[in-house]
């Protein structure tokens, strides 16, 4: 039974998303009732985590987000939290048996933000994974609701879609994460010298990730498909865009879907859903 306390921790998580994310809390709109809030919860506590290594450059980090590793933890085993967002997200490991392993993951990559990396293929695929593809393996445990069966198939696809929707961020905000925290994501690849041919090489290793992702939400239950398939529209109209644009305007410029042309993308999504065009 959902009490008062936990349903105003609820709405934190969904204000929380719609503050910070158009994209996805549009996205999260047209799932089925039953999957809001459990979304809403996952996206604001991984928010959270994200803004402590982000943000609060005037504080220290580390401890920051070791303080909100051991309530997050602390959190789910008590099955009760005073901060609001990981009152919600517990409510949501606790009754979809999200592993803490993938916590774990997510958690290890924020840290891995703290510390100067040169990244490699090996660094960059461990970032990604929990930094992405676990989120996309949390939210498919709610979808499936404890049919083991059905997440397993769908593991691998719902990892490439986050990893797909992760890597187009790092593309679009790589200016920003260069001058910003001197970070570049992609192995091998100098801001000051990214070429057009790297460029691409990052587009199609995207595109084979989208192709997945894309028949992972196919599969989906129906309450979960319009809304994930939304964010897969967005995203890969940002994809199109960055595709379109130069190296030159990728690196001086945050490309994005501006919010009429997503109305548009919504319209044309909903019609596409609701004669299996998909």
């Amino acid at each position: 039974m959902t009490t008062l306390y936990d349903k105003v921790n609820l709405d934190c998580a969904k204000l929380i998303t719609c503050s910070y994310s158009t994209s996805f809390s549009t996205g999260i709109k047209v799932f089925a009732k039953k999957f809001r809030s459990p979304i809403y919860a996952i996206y604001s506590f991984a928010r959270y985590a994200d803004e402590i290594v982000d943000t609060f450059h005037d504080r220290d980090k580390a401890k920051l987000l070791d303080e909100f590793e051991a309530d997050t933890y602390e959190a789910i085993d008590r099955r009760l939290s005073l901060n609001p967002v990981l009152h919600a997200f517990q409510l949501v490991v606790n009754k979809y048996g999200i592993e803490k392993c993938l916590i774990h993951a997510f958690l290890e990559s924020m840290k891995m933000d703290l510390i100067p990396i040169q990244y490699d293929r090996p660094t960059y695929e461990t970032y990604i994974y929990g930094s992405a593809e676990v989120i996309g393996l949390m939210c498919l445990k709610v979808f499936c609701e404890g049919d083991d069966l059905e997440y397993d198939a769908l593991r691998d696809e719902a990892k490439a879609l986050g990893s797909a929707f992760q890597k187009i961020n790092f593309l679009r905000d790589i200016k920003a994460d260069y001058q910003e925290r001197g970070r570049v994501y992609f192995p091998k690849v100098e801001f000051e010298d990214f070429s057009e041919r790297e460029k691409q090489e990052i587009l199609d290793d995207i595109l084979s990730d989208f192709n997945k992702g894309l028949s992972g939400i196919k599969k989906l239950p129906k309450g979960a498909q319009f809304g994930v398939y939304l964010a897969y529209v967005y995203y890969i109209n940002l994809y199109n865009k960055i595709k379109k644009a130069t190296v030159f305007q990728v690196k001086q410029e945050r490309i994005r879907v501006r919010n009429r042309r997503k109305l548009v993308l919504l319209a044309q999504s909903a019609i596409k859903m609701k004669f299996n065009l998909i």
